[in-house]
């Protein structure tokens, strides 16, 4: 095996399409890519010797983190950067963001006192690409995976999630309080107000990286994986197994197939201008709500002062 030229980092390919989408990449890729696992250290290193006996590949290696702290995220992006000036890995060509929660309420926390649900699926994401985003080569690209929830109607979510609710970022990151806050309902609220928050970031770093592409990719509905692991027994259970049985039908995809096509979405020719939606490969426009450069602005202010970094151009 000959050694690779790019160093792809991910987040979130433990479990359902993010680990499907990591083996394809490792197969397809195996004498040009170094996959560098964002993950919690024993967890990490453990994900990436499975990875690599069950792909008979051995370019891939983890940076210890968990996104629920923001000071992890700052410790491993410093080993990122290390590693790559002391040319240790390959040049940094893609940042594939697919590491998310959905909670089964809206007042769980981070290690920082943020509401986890934005906390992990917008802020760690905005941190951990703030301080590397310098390292990034020309024509890298960056891949955050984002959710029809973010839509807020049936035709998107099929009634499973609530509409979003954004408001200023200072509140959203603020875990709610109250009988209603406690719910399943305010949990998926959450859920579809950070996605919603996905787009705006993607959007805000397309005008911020010129020569890098960053788009939002949604797999759809994914049942069997992971995401709703907060969720009560019952819920979990429906998920991991009747929700699948959609598998067959053009509603629902299996982790692998979502998965492979996540993987495209790294590493196939060029799909469009950057800042584009890929719902399953295809760009189609996001939700209208979700092209508000004010609010984009806005949230890359706040994002800013809440990760304790500059606020930048």
């Amino acid at each position: 095996m000959t050694e690779p030229t790019k160093t792809l980092l991910m987040t979130g390919a433990s479990r359902g399409l993010g680990r499907a989408a990591a083996e394809r990449l490792l197969r397809d890729r195996p004498d040009q890519l170094l996959l560098v696992l964002v993950r919690g250290e024993e967890a990490g290193h453990r994900l990436a010797r499975d990875l690599a006996a069950r792909t008979g590949n051995a370019n891939v290696r983890a940076a210890p983190c968990d996104l629920g702290s923001l000071a992890e995220v700052r410790a491993a992006a410093e080993t990122v950067r290390r590693l790559l000036d002391e040319r240790e890995i390959p040049p940094l060509t893609g940042v594939l963001a697919n590491a998310g929660v959905q909670m089964a309420s809206a007042t769980k926390a981070t290690a920082d006192g943020f509401e986890a649900t934005f906390g992990i699926n917008v802020l760690a994401n905005y941190l951990l690409l703030r301080l590397l985003a310098d390292r990034l080569e020309p024509g890298a690209r960056v891949v955050i995976t984002g959710s029809e929830s973010h839509f807020g109607d049936f035709r998107h979510n099929m009634g499973l999630v609530p509409a979003p609710r954004w408001t200023d970022p200072q509140s959203l990151a603020k875990p709610s309080t109250g009988p209603e806050a406690e719910t399943v309902s305010a949990g998926r609220r959450a859920y579809a107000t950070s996605k919603l928050g996905v787009q705006y970031l993607v959007h805000a770093l397309a005008r911020r990286l010129p020569g890098i592409d960053v788009y939002a990719y949604t797999p759809g509905l994914v049942p069997g994986t992971g995401l709703v692991r907060d969720a009560s027994a019952i819920q979990r259970f429906g998920f991991r197994w009747l929700l699948p049985l959609l598998w067959a039908t053009p509603i629902a995809s299996s982790p692998q197939t979502a998965g492979a096509k996540l993987a495209a979405a790294m590493t196939a020719p060029r799909p469009a201008e950057s800042g584009a939606y890929l719902d399953r490969g295809r760009v189609v426009p996001s939700s209208e709500e979700s092209y508000d450069e004010e609010r984009e602005e806005e949230l890359w202010q706040h994002a800013a002062e809440l990760c304790g970094v500059p606020v930048g151009t």
